[in-house]
């Protein structure tokens, strides 16, 4: 099972260290997700990270990146048209299980971000919820699972049958740019999850 991380959408100074890091550590893919960012900055992180890593990179805009760095490929969103004869890999964003399925169709990948019906409920998907989509024919090894995945349902994603999980607050969370430097608590997280995928 492959494991992805998003960005943050704001730059801060040791992102680029902590990028590295977690690709030192095994992280599979990056969706370098900078919205209504100007993409000099988008630029300057790129050129911080070590070119062996820029392959495992998805950008979410500024396409012209994916050449330029020689990255991974793109993500499709509401703000972007797919460029024309692009060649590489292309992933979407799909919040319903018909949206995955249609949208699987057309690229490489869906980042599933179900929408929980409970307005207010906690983005922790439950057992039961992952089990549930599991058991659809929809999940598969295109399809990955994000929002609200930690620690403690990344091993029944698994199970389930997704293709990968996407990390977030899980791994953000637990650095804090305005406190101390030190970021140990982030990369000893991500390796106990990267250990179960």
């Amino acid at each position: 099972m492959k494991l992805l991380l998003m960005t943050t959408p704001d730059f801060f100074v040791e992102e680029h260290q902590i990028l590295t890091a977690l690709f030192d550590e095994g992280l599979d893919i990056l969706h370098l997700r900078k919205p209504h960012t100007e993409p000099v900055y988008s630029e300057r992180l790129l050129s911080l990270l070590p070119e062996e890593y820029r392959n495992r990179i998805v950008v979410h805009d500024h396409y012209y990146l994916k050449n330029e760095y020689r990255l991974r490929g793109i993500h499709l969103n509401p703000r972007n048209e797919p460029p024309q004869k692009f060649k590489g890999t292309v992933s979407a964003s799909a919040t319903t299980l018909s949206d995955v399925q249609r949208l699987k169709r057309n690229v490489d990948y869906v980042l599933f971000t179900p929408q929980m019906e409970t307005p207010g409920l906690d983005a922790r998907h439950s057992d039961r919820q992952i089990d549930e989509w599991g058991a659809t024919k929809t999940i598969d090894s295109k399809v990955m699972l994000m929002g609200g995945v930690t620690l403690d349902n990344v091993g029944r994603a698994k199970r389930a049958g997704f293709g990968g999980v996407v990390l977030y607050g899980a791994i953000w969370n637990r650095f804090d740019q305005w406190g101390t430097p030190d970021f140990k608590d982030l990369t000893g997280y991500f390796r106990k999850i990267k250990k179960l995928c």
